[in-house]
C-alpha cells in the first residue's frame, strides 16, 4: 500500500485531500468566519458553536467526495481542531487590526495579533 494512500493520524484518504478540503476550503471559510466573528464583536463561544458545524460539513465533504468516513470522531476532531486554530488566527488578527485603528488613543499593535495599551 502506498504511504500517501493509508490512513495517517492526520489525514484519513490522502494528504492532498486534507489539504484541499480542511486546510484550504473548510480553513478559508474558517478563516473568514473569524473575521466576520471579531468584526460584529463576538464571543468565542459563538465561534467555537461555528466551527462545529463547519467541522460537521468538512466530514460530510470528505465523504461525500473522496470515500472518507462520515461519523469518525478521530477525523472530526482533527478537522474541528486544524479549522478552530484558523479561525482564531483570523478572528485575533482583525481584532488586533480593530483595537488599534478604532482605540487608537489607549492601543497599539504589538504585533499582527496582539495589541497593548499605550504608555
Amino acid at each position: 500500500m502506498d504511504i500517501e494512500h493509508a490512513n495517517g493520524l492526520i489525514w484519513e484518504v490522502t494528504f492532498w485531500e486534507f489539504l484541499f478540503v480542511t486546510c484550504l476550503l473548510a480553513g478559508g471559510a474558517a478563516y473568514l468566519t473569524g473575521r466576520a466573528n471579531a468584526r460584529v464583536w463576538g464571543d468565542d463561544i459563538t465561534l467555537v458553536v461555528y466551527m462545529v458545524l463547519l467541522s460537521a460539513a468538512t466530514r460530510f465533504i470528505h465523504f461525500a467526495l473522496f470515500d472518507g468516513s462520515l461519523l469518525t470522531p478521530y477525523y472530526y476532531l482533527i478537522d474541528f481542531v486544524v479549522i478552530t486554530v484558523i479561525a482564531i488566527f483570523g478572528k485575533r488578527l482583525t481584532r488586533a487590526r480593530q483595537m488599534a485603528r478604532q482605540y487608537g488613543f489607549e492601543y497599539e499593535r504589538k504585533n499582527a495579533l496582539a495589541w497593548s495599551r499605550k504608555g
